[in-house]
């Protein structure tokens, strides 16, 4: 489901074993042209020869980063477990997760080498990327008592997670739930987002409850899941409870701050409750209007956060699955620009929807998004869109008094 993969294109993405087939004919003799590249189009002089830089020429998951350190040590260098660290996070944001798992195996292998929490779990997240998340359940099940700590048995939640293996999931948060150790936000984020992408929003409260219970102070991305549950379910009464509740918890956060006014500003333009197209039913392309809430909620997060990038990314993404929007959707994406006082973005989300041939262009929703964020005290920001709806023609707007 679309949703599904919005939900996870940040911080779940699955291992692919296809990279680590054996090697064929065609891509040896191009790992032999590396090596000549390598040698030959630089002088010495201009070649970096550190161990990160002998490592990251390694174009080929086959080929081995266990030699590379070998040799380096051979030479007589020496390396630290920072130096360790660091390119194994290079390595993972350039998703080269073999490399790095080979990274991770020297530290595990070598005994002068004290490793922490944040280790053992990222060894977690890697073996289930490389091998699986089999593989990586067995590497849990067989560390040290001491080694089962909150870190790791946060990342083999966000593994089941992940994978959508719910039934796993729910039994590790009930072990969990029984260990003397303590849990931050991240731990109930993880099984409301497992809820949320597999439809399953009504039980995102009691998760909510669980963490209350344990006095845990709720993130913006715990709020976000938690609102979203409730607009999922048409439940707008329970958005604005949950909108309250964050407004005495927030403080002077901008961000927080941010996100509950494009929130308010969101339910109170949308109209969630009064359209027959806004049923939670599935429509005829397979998608439902929980689930392009739930897209909009995302939206109204990291435009919050003031994340533009990724809110283009997710924008994009909708408009790629070529499902039939309504404009609940291009006020989501034109608030969330509007916020961020990005008007090249609300210009041309505007040409989009008056190009629209599945949702006509609605001036008077646009008009009650002006008034919206007048509301919410933002007069230059609906001055900002009035003159941008006057601008492309969007036909008669009241001044803004």
């Amino acid at each position: 489901m679309a949703t599904r993969a919005l939900f996870f294109y940040l911080r779940r993405v699955q291992g692919n074993r296809s990279r680590f087939r054996s090697l064929t004919s065609g891509a040896v003799r191009s790992e032999i042209v590396e090596d000549k590249q390598e040698s030959f189009a630089k002088s010495p002089e201009k070649v970096d020869d550190d161990l990160k830089s002998r490592i990251f020429r390694l174009r080929l998951p086959k080929r081995s980063a266990t030699n590379v350190l070998q040799k380096w040590i051979g030479e007589g260098n020496s390396v630290s477990i920072s130096d360790l660290r660091n390119i194994s996070k290079e390595l993972r944001k350039a998703q080269r997760y073999k490399h790095a798992l080979e990274i991770s195996e020297w530290m595990v292998t070598h005994d002068e080498f004290e490793l922490s929490d944040s280790d053992y779990a990222v060894r977690i997240d890697l073996i289930t990327k490389v091998f699986g998340i089999d593989a990586a359940e067995r590497y849990f099940e067989g560390l040290p008592h001491t080694a089962k700590t909150t870190e790791t048995y946060t990342v083999l939640l966000h593994s089941f997670a992940a994978a959508k293996m719910t039934d796993k999931a729910e039994d590790l948060y009930e072990q969990i739930k029984t260990l003397n150790l303590s849990f931050g936000a991240l731990l109930y984020n993880e099984m409301m987002t497992l809820y949320m992408s597999v439809g399953q929003v009504e039980k995102v409260s009691a998760v909510v409850e669980d963490l209350k219970r344990q006095k845990i102070v709720p993130d913006l991305f715990t709020y976000n899941l938690w609102i979203s549950s409730c607009a999922a379910a048409l439940d707008i009464d329970g958005v604005r409870e949950v909108l309250s509740e964050m407004s005495q918890e927030s403080g002077s956060n901008d961000d927080w701050e941010r996100y509950m006014k494009l929130a308010n500003i969101y339910i109170s333009t949308a109209n969630l409750m009064n359209s027959d197209s806004n049923s939670v039913i599935e429509t005829e392309t397979g998608i439902t209007q929980r689930e392009w809430i739930t897209y909009d909620f995302l939206i109204i997060l990291y435009a919050g956060l003031g994340e533009k990038v990724k809110i283009d990314q997710i924008w994009k993404s909708l408009r790629m699955t070529k499902q039939k929007m309504t404009s609940r959707n291009y006020i989501c994406i034109l608030s969330s620009y509007l916020m961020l006082g990005e008007l090249k973005g609300t210009e041309e989300v505007i040409d989009q929807w008056k190009h629209s041939t599945a949702t006509d262009f609605d001036i008077s929703t646009c008009k009650r998004l002006l008034d919206a964020f007048v509301g919410a005290g933002l007069k230059e920001k609906a001055q900002a869109f009035q003159a941008v709806l006057v601008q492309k023609e969007c036909g008669p707007i009241d001044e803004i008094n």
